[in-house]
């Protein structure tokens, strides 16, 4: 019996130690310039929504967007997914991330007023982001 006893004692402790673990969630700050606007924050949105794929799987939790300063605030598991990888998944989808510039193919398809003011597009900071692009004055 008393082998018993120690027999599921170590399974147990065995069991409970490789749910321990599992790496803990961080949170890091990336810098998408363009990020302006409401147009910018959804087709951004819909991209990590993809990229985070069902149940956080893919190591992404969650994420916030400060648009006033042009900051995406990202919450990954480090065991599942790197930083860079994140920053190569946002300029795939048209954003500069830090560092890394966006795709070009990506790039051409985002709208005007998720574009750089260098390329001669984009509304600028705060210009016209608070309206739907139906109301936007037209150019």
């Amino acid at each position: 019996m008393k082998y018993f006893s120690l027999i599921v004692a170590v399974i147990f402790s065995i069991s409970t130690h490789a749910q321990v673990m599992q790496a803990k969630p961080v949170w890091a700050s990336i810098s998408v310039p363009q990020l302006k606007c409401w147009e910018c924050q959804q087709r951004l949105n819909q991209y990590l929504v993809r990229e985070k794929g069902p149940n956080t799987d893919a190591g992404i939790g969650q994420w916030k967007m400060d648009l006033r300063n042009g900051i995406l605030k990202i919450q990954y598991y480090p065991d599942r997914i790197t930083l860079n990888y994140i920053q190569t998944a946002i300029a795939n989808a048209g954003f500069d991330a830090d560092t890394v510039t966006a795709e070009p193919d990506s790039y051409k398809r985002l709208p005007n007023a998720c574009k750089k003011a260098t390329d001669g597009s984009g509304f600028g900071p705060f210009k016209y982001c608070n309206l739907d692009p139906a109301d936007r004055p037209k150019q």
